[in-house]
């Protein structure tokens, strides 16, 4: 069989360790009713143990060449391994429309962009888990008033409870990443809505960020024009990374009160 060379140019890093595969397909149990896609799968070493899990699974997968060894090596995948980039597939036809968990040891090169695909069709993925980067699950998983959190955070945080479950060496890759990586879990809080004008609130969100460093008062300038007067509210003299979801919800609805 063809063995598969790793991609530096797709953030391909094989996981070589059985255990830790095993303990990683294991996370999907949470959700145990719903079907799975996996973003990813390369040589199979997370695929092997989802398929056993007695429901629904498909597998994206963007290299032709992981593609030619998943068929030979589970043939029984069929059509249920999809040939393609998750990044442009129109997840509404994958499970007929239903909902369904991602999971993945995902590419590093594109794994805050699959997040941002998810927030986007947050009401079909109740659940995600998988491997990253440690410094991205820290930063998905960080608490106001932490380095780590950032847009990632807050964005994700509004809709999903984020669980930082284990840490993995890069001594178990191929080839090993210069980094650590992280086993995450995100479920679905019971959020339905924010209370506010939600493309607004990712503004704020992106645009204090991008300007972590200066005060909200300088910050927000983005968001409502220099010229604009400044809403008064508790935080003008705070750093984002001081600001809770709720926060950020209560601040985009002051700057939409001065916009409407």
């Amino acid at each position: 069989m063809r063995i598969v060379r790793p991609k530096k140019a797709l953030g391909q890093h094989f996981l070589t360790d059985m255990g830790i595969a095993q303990s990683i397909a294991d996370t999907v149990d949470c959700s145990p009713s719903l079907p799975i896609l996996e973003i990813g799968p390369g040589t199979g070493v997370l695929t092997q143990f989802l398929i056993g899990k007695d429901r629904e699974f498909k597998t994206v997968e963007l290299d032709s060449e992981s593609v030619c060894y998943l068929r030979s090596a589970y043939p029984q995948l069929g059509d249920n391994l999809i040939e393609g980039d998750f990044l442009r597939l129109n997840l509404s036809e994958l499970f007929d429309g239903g909902k369904f968990l991602l999971t993945g040891n995902y590419p590093y090169n594109i794994s805050s962009q699959i997040f941002f695909k998810m927030l986007d069709n947050m009401e079909l993925i109740p659940c995600c888990t998988g491997m990253v980067q440690r410094e991205v699950a820290q930063r998905i998983c960080a608490a106001p008033g932490n380095k780590a959190y950032g847009i990632l955070s807050v964005l994700l945080q509004a809709w999903y409870d984020a669980e930082y479950l284990f840490t993995v060496g890069p001594e178990v890759f191929n080839p090993p990443p210069k980094v650590h990586s992280a086993v995450i879990r995100l479920t679905r809080n019971g959020r339905v809505g924010l209370g506010c004008n939600a493309e607004l609130f990712k503004r704020v969100v992106k645009g204090t960020f991008n300007q972590r460093r200066k005060m909200i008062r300088n910050s927000i300038r983005s968001c409502i024009g220099k010229e604009s007067p400044l809403p008064s509210c508790q935080w003008l003299d705070k750093r984002p990374e001081q600001l809770s979801v709720r926060d950020f919800i209560e601040l985009t609805n002051l700057i939409d009160g001065k916009e409407a």
